[in-house]
């Protein structure tokens, strides 16, 4: 009783899963994928095993659609399930069981897959493939922008309550994954989706940051936090990195300014960052930048 959609980017490599329904906690049983291996999802009257055995027999050589029959032939409710998979390849499966709950449905193309069930109407995956395409920009995007379309033709009939996006990269260990965000229950779970991709590309720029200040360039440190802020300025701890690095860059007014907010949130801000120093992540001479810091957050920015 779930839509959602499975593809690879064709430019990247990258593969992703996204979803919604109404019903707790989506995340755990829908998405499935592997770097260099593929996707899928798996959904309806949910068998959680078609994500991590389908994965295991693409990595063992075989398509999408050759795993997918196989799971299939072996699964003696499969008039009850809703399956989708797209293999490192870009080749793609989909199933869509009789006894699906309407209106259900799928469409699958190269890169591609797109499943449905218990939808308010039989234009929702339709829908999610064409906003899919028509959306420029890194994968999380599109298949952020299908979900909004399956919302903009009704959706679940039920309603909505959880959400989530997998994304992995095109190559590198089972383990690694660019994101794993899971909206569990909430009354609007594509706005929290949203909002939590935009949280995690903050914490990519932070990220950036690390290799730069450990090498002591705290300039470019303080260009890849000012991206860090600009997508998440309500998250204290960027604040607070944030304030660090503009003041080593000697922006010394900024810095003031954004330390105070982030000493606002949380009182142990300045003792968090000497801390850093004090474990040899931060380069030594950042300690007086953070004794002015502190000395300075009650004086007027």
């Amino acid at each position: 009783m779930t839509y959602s959609i499975v593809a690879r980017d064709p430019e990247t490599g990258e593969l992703g899963v996204a979803v919604q329904t109404r019903w707790p906690n989506v995340g755990e049983t829908v998405p499935w994928a592997e770097p260099g291996v593929g996707a899928v999802a798996t959904q309806s009257f949910s068998e959680k095993s078609y994500g991590p055995l389908g994965l295991a027999r693409m990595r063992d050589g075989e398509t999408a659609p050759d795993a997918l029959a196989a799971l299939l032939a072996a699964d003696e409710g499969r008039e009850v399930r809703q399956v989708g998979m797209v293999d490192a390849a870009g080749r793609s499966a989909a199933h869509t069981g009789s006894g699906c709950v309407v209106a259900a449905g799928h469409i699958t193309e190269d890169g591609l897959s797109v499943q449905a069930n218990m939808m308010e109407r039989p234009t929702v995956w339709p829908a999610m493939v064409a906003a899919y395409h028509a959306t420029a920009g890194a994968l999380a995007d599109r298949l952020m922008a299908a979900l909004r379309a399956a919302e903009g033709e009704g959706g679940d009939v039920r309603g909505r309550q959880s959400a989530a996006l997998l994304v992995v990269p095109a190559t590198g260990p089972a383990w690694r994954v660019r994101y794993d965000l899971r909206v569990e229950d909430h009354r609007a779970p594509l706005d929290e989706l949203a909002r939590l991709l935009r949280l995690a590309r903050a914490y990519e720029a932070f990220d950036r940051s690390e290799e730069p200040a450990a090498a002591g360039d705290l300039v470019a440190a303080a260009a890849a936090m000012t991206e860090a802020h600009a997508l998440a300025p309500e998250d204290d701890q960027i604040t607070l990195w944030t304030s660090l690095f503009y003041a080593a860059a000697g922006r010394t007014d900024e810095a003031r300014a954004l330390f105070a907010e982030a000493s606002r949130a949380e009182p142990r801000s300045g003792e968090h960052l000497r801390r850093f120093v004090a474990a040899g992540a931060l380069p030594p001479q950042v300690g007086p930048v953070i004794d002015a810091l502190v000395a300075g957050q009650d004086q007027p920015a």
